[in-house]
């Protein structure tokens, strides 16, 4: 069984999540907007192994570097997205008036990767489309979609890597998951996927 403690933090009004497997204490951060106190008090003294990204802009990365650094937890993304984490450029950092905290990988995840998280497992989703290496998390009954999946919207895609087809795919296919899946996403109100199918234009 999984535990979801959610952080609303940021400029840009991010979603960041500590998910936690009950069995084990090992928790995992789904992506990381900072570093900033409010963050640290968020993790606290949590057992931290992972930190997941579902993607590489710089309002999912910023705090990767110090959190790393602090917790010992290892960096996962897509191979994609990688090249972002040391690109003020590529995560956009340069063009928002964001620092960019540069730092590295230590997974490469993709398309039916998987990690375990003590005994829960998480798998992992390829859905291209806000960037090419957009990737969302599914353990226990949760998703955690970044930004493709939005309550009853989506991520942009007129960004450099942004596609509208892909991310038409990408959502289609989360259409066909578990309507009982609770999405968790970037940013935004947590939903579900049966409600998405019903009522979020870009699913239909």
């Amino acid at each position: 069984m999984l535990d979801v403690k959610a952080l609303l933090i940021g400029e840009l009004g991010n979603n960041c999540y500590l998910i936690t497997d009950r069995a084990s204490g090992k928790s995992a951060l789904v992506d990381c907007t900072d570093a900033s106190q409010r963050m640290l008090d968020f993790i606290g003294n949590a057992d931290l192994e992972y930190i997941l990204l579902t993607h590489g802009h710089f309002d999912h990365i910023e705090g990767v570097r110090d959190i790393k650094a602090r917790y010992g937890a290892k960096v996962c993304i897509s191979k994609e997205d990688e090249p972002m984490l040391s690109s003020a450029r590529l995560s956009l950092a340069v063009f928002c008036g964001f620092q960019q905290n540069d730092t590295s990988a230590d997974i490469i995840l993709g398309e039916g990767d998987s990690l375990m998280l003590g005994e829960t497992e998480i798998k992992v989703i390829s859905t291209p489309g806000h960037t090419k290496g957009g990737l969302c998390f599914i353990a226990d009954d949760c998703i955690f979609t970044g930004d493709t999946l939005f309550f009853c919207s989506c991520g942009r895609t007129d960004f450099p890597g942004g596609d509208e087809q892909e991310m038409l795919q990408s959502l289609h296919r989360l259409s066909q998951l578990d309507e009982k899946l609770r999405v968790f996403p970037g940013h935004d109100r947590v939903s579900t996927i049966a409600y998405e199918k019903q009522n979020n234009p870009y699913m239909r």
